[in-house]
């Protein structure tokens, strides 16, 4: 059974960085995309930041020039280094990935348990 663990999150002051990680642990075979997402009371999760097995990144316009979304793939690891952090951002960050545990099998979404952002003075 595959895990994702996410750690990383806290109470940071406006203008504040933070780094968030998210392992993944079990029998894993490929990853083809890692993603960060984010959520508030009462709204939908959105998605913040991916990359591919390739390296190629996209970013939610909010966080464009202030996330950064970096991943070791043989850790099975994605980060998500997050500066200039604003109230905004207040959130519990949820972890992503699509992966698959066997050669033959499909490609499914794995969700981390979400980790706590607080952005307040």
């Amino acid at each position: 059974q595959v895990q994702l663990v996410e750690s990383g999150g806290g109470l940071v002051q406006p203008g504040g960085s933070l780094r968030l990680s998210c392992a993944a642990s079990g029998t894993i075979f490929a990853i083809n995309a890692m993603r960060w997402y984010r959520q508030t009371p009462g709204k939908p999760r959105d998605l913040v930041a991916g990359v591919t097995d390739r390296g190629v990144t996209n970013y939610a316009d909010s966080v464009k020039g202030r996330f950064t979304i970096t991943k070791d793939y043989a850790k099975k690891t994605v980060y998500l280094q997050m500066n200039t952090l604003q109230p905004e951002d207040t959130a519990v960050y949820y972890c992503n990935m699509g992966l698959k545990s066997q050669p033959w099998d499909r490609y499914s979404e794995v969700w981390g348990q979400g980790t706590l952002v607080t952005v307040s003075s």
